[in-house]
């Protein structure tokens, strides 16, 4: 964590280090660049018409299936475009990057003896491009899907279904994230510490968060 917030963590209580990657460790605006410029743009040449007109058929299924696993599912993403977003995201790859800071956390929680879990939303896809193109994925002891568990970070039923394939104790366990539904899920399920992300996103500006305790980046 950055430095002028280490009295937020009493680290003699935290056995294991849980992260989201997009908006944690890896900078959101890549996705931003791909869910609100790129799909858009290429659905609209697929389609015929324009980009904004595109962005209005688009939209009511991005709000629609906001905390449900398909909002994160490349594959109902695909077939509701016809596009190939697998690959589109592949294509875009040389926007994928990490957050300052990050990596030197990682190295630091590994050196401290701590587990490491990274624990995504992100499609495999998704997350298993964005460990090839940052070449992270060796800092983590296990890499965590919730599409390998039926359901997504913020849905009571995740953490439970993690918790009886991956055994650990939450009230010794950190836990990182951008997202305030999210983290709401995990302060639910009684984790040990809870920890926002208030600039997950170099394209845009930090935010205000009071609700949980926040750093601008890990």
């Amino acid at each position: 964590m950055d430095t002028r917030a280490t009295g937020i963590v009493d680290w003699g209580r935290v056995d294991r280090v849980l992260l989201d990657m997009d908006g944690t460790v890896l900078d959101l605006a890549f996705d931003t660049h791909f869910w609100s410029e790129l799909v858009p743009e290429r659905y609209a040449q697929a389609q015929g018409i324009a980009v904004e007109q595109a962005r209005q058929r688009l939209e009511p299924h991005f709000t629609g299936l906001q905390g449900r696993l398909e909002w994160y599912c490349l594959d109902h993403w695909s077939r509701l475009t016809g596009l190939d977003l697998a690959q589109l995201k592949s294509e875009a790859r040389g926007r994928i990057a990490v957050l300052p800071g990050s990596e030197v956390f990682l190295d630091a929680v590994r050196a401290s003896g701590r587990s490491l879990w990274l624990v995504t939303n992100a499609h495999r896809d998704s997350w298993q491009l964005k460990m090839a193109q940052t070449g992270l994925a060796g800092h983590f002891d296990r890499i965590l899907c919730a599409h390998d568990f039926g359901a997504p970070k913020e849905d009571p039923r995740f953490w439970p279904a993690l918790r009886a394939r991956h055994a650990f104790e939450p009230r010794r366990a950190l836990f990182a994230d951008d997202s305030l539904p999210v983290l709401r899920a995990a302060r639910d399920y009684s984790f040990g510490a809870v920890v926002a992300i208030r600039h997950p996103d170099s394209s845009q500006p930090k935010r205000v968060i009071e609700e949980f305790a926040a750093v601008d980046r890990l």
